[in-house]
């Protein structure tokens, strides 16, 4: 095949070869790839999208989650780190996470900002525009905080009676049906996801979305990159065993997201002197479930509508965190239980009235604190590498004794942790049983839903592998437009950074072409 069709296309469909040429080729169709697709479009480039995995529409979602994670999560959804200590929860299909987050939205802290500003010199950034631009195209409002369901108002009601801040959150939604069900896609296109938004956007202006396609890696020479080049994936989307795809282009951009982007580029023979990979962030989530007398019914409702940055600056010794309320359906619910047989099952029965809190704790801002490293293994497959040091395990101590008081003065019968053996607190007088448990990988349930660095953007060449144009340093037109780019966690939701940093990148992609 060469170069006939346009807008919506399934590479698992194709008998021949895939070979086009373009302008402008991006890996990737998530919050990075989408909002930099629909504005270069929109200038009139050739502009083609790669996606590894499927296109689903809300007709295509079942709301089943057996369904649910083998179509839509990277790895069927049991992507984790090399010691399997922190499952990493990420997207795989068109529109990448944004399929099957949980829709709240921040603009990036002040706080963090300053810091890139100082440790990085990532200035200027001037986003507010930007921010202005897709907070209008996604539809990010304030959720009514009347609207909470009763997960998220236990974690106000906790937090307002120990005098800690809590406010509402804002979500990119539209027309929500307040299901819960964001993680396993939206049946009724409520979610603002790329899908539906940007990326459509993009093939109204002539560009193409091409679907199960995984790109092996950018064609470089010299300092230019050529275009990528990689197979089909199946219609189950289960290896790449369809026919072989060849995109030739002007300008080639990785938006493929913190872990396979760094992926890529070590497949293209681009290691950043060493840098590539490196600073991989996670935002490791620890939890804390509670159980009421009353139903909770954690399954239904926005699964954010409530947060807290109260516990956020614990000082420049110590790592911080944020809380928000976490969704319990019940196959994640059961994978975060971290029991089995008869304990399992009562956790299960009990469900209606479980409510589960979460802590994110912001790696990377710490002197000497580098995260992970996402690397290659001996037979290529992608290997993530994450160590908890003693700052971690305070903070998840820290972090857990916080859920549970949050829990306890919020009313619960008790608030138990997620430790092979579950530590048990009925009055305020037991949160000091998680003094002497054990933490870090293994000890308890670690999660990520936030996948960030590993590509990131700086002033200096030595320590940053993309330049503050987003251009992979070495290579004139290959350019890295996601979440891999930020130079430490952020303390918040990333979409919306990620939303406007791509913005901002149009210009200078197209300047490139």
């Amino acid at each position: 095949m060469s170069g006939a069709q346009t807008g919506w296309v399934d590479a698992s469909t194709m008998s021949a070869p895939l070979s086009r040429t373009c302008d402008v080729v991006i890996v990737g169709s998530g919050a990075g790839g989408a909002v930099l697709a629909a504005g270069l479009a929109a200038q009139g480039l050739d502009v083609i999208v790669l996606e590894e995995g499927g296109r689903y529409q809300a007709s295509d979602l079942t709301l089943q989650e057996g369904d649910a994670f083998p179509a839509l999560y990277q790895d069927r959804g049991t992507r984790g780190t090399s010691d399997l200590g922190v499952t990493i929860m990420q997207g795989r299909a068109v529109g990448g996470t944004t399929m099957v987050n949980w829709t709240t939205c921040f603009r990036t802290p002040e706080r963090i900002l300053a810091h890139w500003a100082a440790e990085h010199g990532v200035e200027d950034l001037a986003l507010a525009p930007h921010f202005d631009a897709v907070e209008a195209r996604l539809n990010i409002h304030t959720w009514p905080a009347e609207m909470a369901n009763a997960n998220n108002r236990t974690l106000q009601r906790g937090c307002e009676a120990l005098g800690w801040e809590v406010r509402p959150l804002r979500r990119n939604v539209k027309g929500c049906a307040n299901s819960g069900y964001c993680g396993v896609g939206c049946p009724v296109d409520g979610k603002q996801a790329m899908g539906i938004t940007y990326l459509q956007d993009a093939v109204e202006a002539g560009a193409t979305v091409i679907s199960r396609v995984r790109v092996d890696h950018v064609d470089v020479a010299g300092r230019s990159a050529r275009g990528v080049v990689g197979r089909a994936m199946s219609a189950e989307a289960s290896g790449p065993d369809g026919v072989d795809v060849r995109i030739d282009a002007k300008v080639v951009v990785s938006s493929a997201g913190a872990i396979n982007g760094p992926a890529l580029m070590l497949r293209s023979g681009l290691d950043g002197g060493g840098r590539v990979g490196r600073r991989t962030f996670l935002h490791p989530v620890v939890a804390i479930v509670g159980r009421y007398a009353e139903r909770i019914a954690p399954f239904y409702g926005a699964p954010q509508a409530m947060g807290s940055h109260h516990p956020i600056d614990r000082g420049p010794d110590r790592i911080g965190y944020f809380l928000e309320a976490a969704p319990l359906q019940p196959m994640l619910a059961s994978v975060a239980a971290s029991q089995i047989g008869a304990p399992l099952a009562a956790f299960m029965q009990a469900l209606p009235h479980l409510s589960g809190l979460l802590a994110l704790t912001v790696d990377g801002l710490l002197p000497g604190d580098e995260g992970g490293t996402t690397r290659l293994g001996s037979d290529g497959r992608i290997v993530v590498d994450y160590a908890f040091g003693p700052a971690y395990e305070e903070a998840f101590r820290s972090a857990m004794q916080d859920l549970a008081r949050i829990h306890l003065a919020a009313g619960a019968e008790l608030a138990g942790s997620l430790h092979q053996t579950p530590v048990v607190m009925r009055r305020d007088a037991d949160v000091r049983l998680l003094e002497d448990a054990a933490y870090g990988a293994h000890a308890h349930r670690i999660f990520s839903a936030h996948q960030m660095g590993g590509l990131c953007m700086g002033a200096d060449p030595a320590r940053h592998p993309v330049d503050l144009q987003h251009r992979m340093r070495g290579v004139d037109n290959l350019f890295v437009v996601d979440g891999s780019v930020l130079p430490t966690a952020l303390g918040v939701n990333p979409s919306q950074t990620i939303y406007g940093l791509a913005h901002r990148a149009r210009g200078f992609v197209a300047d490139a072409v």
